[in-house]
């Protein structure tokens, strides 16, 4: 005689239907009349369709889900499990891009590295103590020949002593950029916020409140702005202009060396100075378009 279908548990099919199955129902014998084949044929209909139907039996509902292909790919929890018990749910996907950094912020950071590398190494008179602290002195006065306070009063005093319409003119367009020039870079400070070098000693001459930041160099904006604006304007022998551009280089150089500036505010310093003598150059003033500025000259 062939052994009854079994299910998962080892149990016969149709044991979940018949533990929950009245008593009077034909699974049980009960009821109505009936021979034993009709009994025998009834009971093996009713077994095939528990096995198509899902069974009351948590222990075989849960055994069924766990054979499951979708459940297998963890796809979603099962229902009435706890939830400690489900699969983690994925990360979105930026989260997923977050911990793989870009192309492109490796690369910052890798310059960044170098820059502040380059710095320390170039910071040869940041200190009295530093390989080239016995020319520090030298390089101070350079820094005041760059600095913003000597070039205003010195515009200032030539355009009250000028006798020319052309001197004038080219002076308080000097006396423009160097405002422009100023506020600029001080508006720039303010935004990046970017601190001096570690090495650097904060014994510069005038400051003011922004310039405990670093980006961009103040006095490399100036030997740009300057350096370009003597160049275009001024009519000079080759030697003394060879020297204008020495000037602007070597005072560029010297943040650095002083330990005042990373490479990269040099850098940037030139770039935004050379770029602010366009600005000036566009916005030329003259007594054509600016006459209210040339009233004081008209009345002596």
């Amino acid at each position: 005689m062939s052994s009854p279908r079994r299910n998962i548990e080892g149990r016969p099919l149709g044991a979940c239907a018949a533990s929950t199955s009245s008593p009077g129902s034909p699974v049980h014998g009960g009821g109505g009349g009936g021979g034993g084949g009709g009994s025998s044929s009834r009971f093996e209909f009713q077994s095939l369709l528990n096995s198509r139907t899902p069974c009351a039996d948590p222990t075989c509902a849960r055994l069924r889900a766990s054979e499951s292909p979708v459940h297998r790919r963890g796809s979603f929890p099962l229902a009435g499990t706890n939830p400690s018990q489900a699969s983690p749910p994925l990360l979105p996907e930026e989260d997923r891009l977050d911990l793989n950094p870009s192309f492109l912020g490796i690369a910052l950071r890798s310059l960044l590295a170098i820059d502040l590398w380059l710095s320390k190494k170039l910071g040869v008179c940041a200190g009295e103590s530093s390989s080239w602290g016995s020319v520090r002195p030298l390089m101070k006065l350079l820094e005041i020949s760059g600095h913003g306070i000597p070039w205003l009063l010195g515009t200032l005093y030539c355009l009250s002593r000028s006798d020319s319409w052309a001197g004038r003119e080219v002076l308080t367009n000097l006396l423009f950029a160097l405002l422009l020039d100023l506020l600029l870079v001080a508006l720039i400070k303010g935004l990046v916020r970017r601190r001096r070098p570690t090495h650097n000693q904060m014994d510069m001459f005038f400051t003011l409140s922004v310039d405990k930041y670093s980006f961009p160099s103040g006095h490399a904006t100036r030997a740009a702005l300057v350096s370009r604006f003597i160049l275009n304007h001024l009519v000079l022998a080759i030697p003394l202009r060879v020297l204008v551009v020495l000037w602007a280089f070597i005072l560029g150089l010297s943040r650095v060396m002083l330990g005042r500036h990373n490479v990269t505010d040099v850098a940037f310093g030139f770039f935004l100075g050379y770029t602010q003598y366009s600005i000036v150059n566009y916005c030329w003033l003259s007594p054509y378009n600016a006459p209210f500025l040339f009233v004081l000259w008209n009345q002596q």
